[in-house]
């Protein structure tokens, strides 16, 4: 078991550590910003990146001394300035060095997709069980309030009992990026479709039974590796319906809405970390409106698994979490390659979010951005 130093000093918990693992574009605008507002448990230490420009000056902007290139990773994790990663790297890359880090005794806190098959979310899993460490994925929304009231809104039957949901989420990609090349796991369904499967989950409150998929694309040179956009259907216990279109060549929309026996909620930005989300509840063709403001998504995240770091506890949304979404998401891409339905065989769970998660920041201000931009195009 490896060694890892204690984060409790004379009974007292002390802050947890964290390198940032890979310094793209949602570390440098959300993740490297949001420990300021984690600072009560959290704090950021060490860099690591594959760019001596971005570590230069990042480390000025962020007042971080201690930098390293991911040639030096292995260093890195046999040294003591740090107590966990957070990975913000490609999904290709998420098993690799969360793995390394889990058997170097630190704790794991890992962006989504977890992984790119159930073989390495499992040995993911194994790895942090075996030598002691917390490992959590980085789904933001299990912290966030419209999200979670959604949740709360459609079981507690306000809309009747749940029958159907339907997604909408699609965006511009520009050419040339990760999200867009195969060999770093890119691809819409792993990149947006994952929120649109995660929420259907959390709202049914159950697993699918079995999953279909189309996919197609445009002829676009950007889409010669990965498909343009998803249509897919998941069939949940008691004949209930999830439907969803994701797309990187279209314009921007992030909804969803859950239809019940007695009425809808339509969440408008529902995925979104940019944007005030909405929610619009129609019961008995009376229709109520809730505009939830924007907020830091992410320092919740640091706040949370800190907590569980200091206390031993086992961090929710888990390393099981992220793997039944990895293997809707293989399933799904089972289906559009065979154009058959495939049967979902992967793990069931009971625990849901629920509002009792919530953790509120206010949102972080605009940093400047090294070496990096937004992937859509304006």
């Amino acid at each position: 078991m490896a060694r890892r130093r204690s984060t409790r000093t004379n009974g007292r918990s002390r802050k947890v550590r964290y390198a940032v693992v890979g310094l793209g574009f949602i570390a440098q605008k959300a993740v490297l910003p949001a420990f300021d507002h984690a600072g009560e448990n959290s704090e950021l230490t060490a860099l690591i990146s594959g760019d001596p420009t971005k570590l230069r000056r990042l480390s000025r902007l962020y007042d971080v001394e201690h930098t390293f290139s991911y040639d030096d990773y292995e260093e890195a994790l046999d040294s003591d300035l740090f107590d966990a990663v957070y990975i913000a790297l490609p999904n290709h890359l998420h098993h690799r060095y969360a793995v390394q880090a889990a058997r170097a005794g630190k704790h794991v806190l890992c962006e989504k997709p977890m992984a790119l098959s159930e073989e390495d979310c499992e040995d993911m899993i194994r790895a942090a069980q075996q030598n002691d460490v917390r490992l959590m994925v980085a789904y933001r929304l299990h912290f966030e309030r419209a999200n979670l009231q959604a949740i709360e809104t459609v079981t507690s039957g306000k809309i009747g009992e749940p029958r159907a949901f339907d997604s909408l989420f699609a965006m511009q990609v520009k050419p040339g990026g990760i999200r867009l090349r195969r060999d770093t796991g890119g691809g819409t369904l792993w990149d947006i479709g994952i929120y649109c499967i995660n929420a259907a989950r959390h709202l049914f409150q159950e697993e699918p039974l079995e999953v279909f998929a189309y996919t197609g694309t445009s002829g676009e040179s950007r889409f010669e590796e990965v498909e343009e956009m998803c249509s897919a259907v998941m069939r949940f216990p008691r004949s209930r319906l999830a439907t969803f279109t994701i797309s990187f060549g279209a314009s921007d929309i992030a909804t969803y809405t859950v239809l019940g026996t007695k009425g809808s909620l339509c969440v408008d930005n529902g995925y979104e970390y940019a944007e005030p989300i909405t929610h619009e509840m129609t019961v008995d063709d009376r229709s109520t409106e809730r505009e939830f403001k924007k907020r830091d998504q992410f320092a919740p995240e640091l706040v949370y698994f800190s907590e569980c770091v200091q206390s031993g506890r086992d961090p929710e949304p888990s390393g099981t979490e992220g793997l039944i979404d990895v293997s809707i998401i293989r399933a799904l891409y089972q289906s559009a390659e065979t154009m058959k339905p495939v049967e979902y065989r992967g793990p069931m769970r009971r625990r849901r979010p629920t509002a009792k998660q919530e953790i509120y920041r206010r949102p972080s201000r605009e940093r400047e951005l090294v070496h990096t931009t937004s992937p859509h195009q304006e």
